[in-house]
């Protein structure tokens, strides 16, 4: 990957305070249909430092606030867009990961330890959506998205019980998969089952594509480090998986797609200068990157007007205004 010549060094000191010179070097543009997403007078910030891996960024509209997961320190954080400060949201939290909200407005949480999704009501109470498949237990639901028909699709990888670090040590009960659970009825569906550790994951704008990363590469020298794309099927079921995007040795982990349907990817352990956001065009062209000092873990828009992009990468919460508005944002 062609980087621009300066923006490396300038990432190895800008976060001591230092005056960003516009337009912001870490926001590359690849390809001149980026250009209208880059705005020439924002800069990449960091809002907030002091986690161990930040996760799951969502965006709450109507209290104008992005909750999101310190998965090792076992907590919630949450970042007011009013007062910039940011508060603990819940401890403990069951190492908590990928978060998103349903077409009610409640949050729905991938826990590690507890091995389950739960979904928070409107009173605080935690409802318990599934922790078993078929008599076992899931093995460490990572990330979530919701369908306007109010399925809950989950990806189900063993990160959280490979170490007492983000979970708690376990063998597994189950392969690594992707599901689609009905809430309503209490029916949970395998949807794929071909991927080494499932990841990310989102739908196209009309949610006839489901994105989904394989963050395999992770655990293995020469396993998969890309996004594959399926065609949704009467909102039940996936055909297809072609490769999308492949950035390894590194790997895709969060993702979400704008309403244009340019999918924003995070990138990491892509090596120096290449952890960050990739934005790629709905061809697969790679039009734009967004250069950040960690591996990015995930991203969500959010703010006012929708065009606010929080990422979440090691022990930080960035954030940067875009020419883009999130789609499916509460």
């Amino acid at each position: 990957m062609e980087t621009s010549p300066d923006w490396s060094a300038e990432l190895a000191h800008r976060w001591d305070g230092e005056v960003v010179r516009y337009p912001d070097p870490a926001v590359e543009v690849l390809d001149p249909r980026f250009s209208k997403y880059r705005n020439g007078n924002a800069a990449v910030e960091c809002l907030y430092t002091g986690g161990r891996w930040l996760e799951g960024p969502v965006w709450f509209g109507d209290l104008r606030c992005l909750v999101f997961s310190d998965i090792p320190n076992d907590r919630m954080l949450c970042y007011s867009g009013v007062t910039d400060h940011v508060t603990l949201f819940r401890n403990p939290s069951s190492y908590s990961n990928g978060n998103t909200r349903d077409r009610q407005g409640r949050l729905i949480t991938c826990e590690h330890y507890t091995r389950r999704v739960t979904r928070t009501e409107h009173d605080g109470s935690l409802t318990v959506l599934i922790n078993r498949f078929e008599g076992k237990r899931l093995n460490a639901p990572n990330d979530v998205v919701v369908h306007s028909d109010g399925t809950v699709w989950f990806t189900d990888p063993d990160y959280g019980i490979l170490s007492d670090y983000e979970g708690s040590l376990a063998e597994p009960e189950l392969p690594n998969r992707v599901y689609r659970l009905d809430p309503l009825a209490g029916i949970a569906t395998v949807v794929a089952d071909d991927f080494v550790k499932p990841n990310g994951l989102c739908f196209s704008p009309d949610e006839s594509r489901l994105y989904i990363s394989d963050s395999g590469g992770s655990h293995h020298p020469n396993g998969p480090g890309h996004v594959r794309v399926f065609d949704v099927v009467d909102g039940q079921r996936l055909m297809g998986g072609d490769v999308f995007l492949d950035v390894a040795p590194g790997f895709v982990d969060g993702m979400r797609i704008d309403q244009d349907g340019n999918l924003w990817a995070s990138v990491g352990w892509a090596g120096a200068g290449n952890d960050g956001v990739q934005c790629l065009a709905a061809d697969g062209t790679v039009i734009g990157y967004i250069h950040l000092p960690n591996p990015c873990a995930n991203l969500c828009f959010g703010g006012l007007r929708k065009n606010r992009l929080f990422m979440t990468a090691g022990q930080s919460l960035y954030a940067l205004y875009v020419g883009a508005r999130g789609a499916q944002v509460p």
